[in-house]
């Protein structure tokens, strides 16, 4: 997959609709990423490490996952954590 479909691939994935309670923290991943989904965006370098859809599928679920049992909203903010996601997996 080139970068540019990487990146329509996630965005796909992103918007597909609601279907579990993870999947709501779907919306703070794309504020998180200004809605820029181009090849400027340099948060998303991090797809370059991934190779297939599945792959980058399994990482925004274990990103919506680790949501629901880690992100404290009183000492952290979403972006902050979605940040710390891309940066240490």
């Amino acid at each position: 997959m080139t970068f540019a479909q990487k990146i329509k691939t996630l965005e796909s994935y992103l918007n597909l609709p609601e279907q579990s309670y993870a999947d709501s923290f779907k919306q703070d991943i794309i504020i998180y990423f200004e809605e820029d989904f181009t090849e400027n965006n340099k948060e998303l370098e991090f797809l370059n490490n991934l190779i297939t859809k599945e792959e980058i599928a399994n990482f925004i679920d274990r990103l919506t996952s680790r949501f629901i049992m880690k992100f404290d909203s009183e000492i952290e903010t979403e972006n902050d954590f979605i940040c710390d996601y891309l940066v240490h997996g």
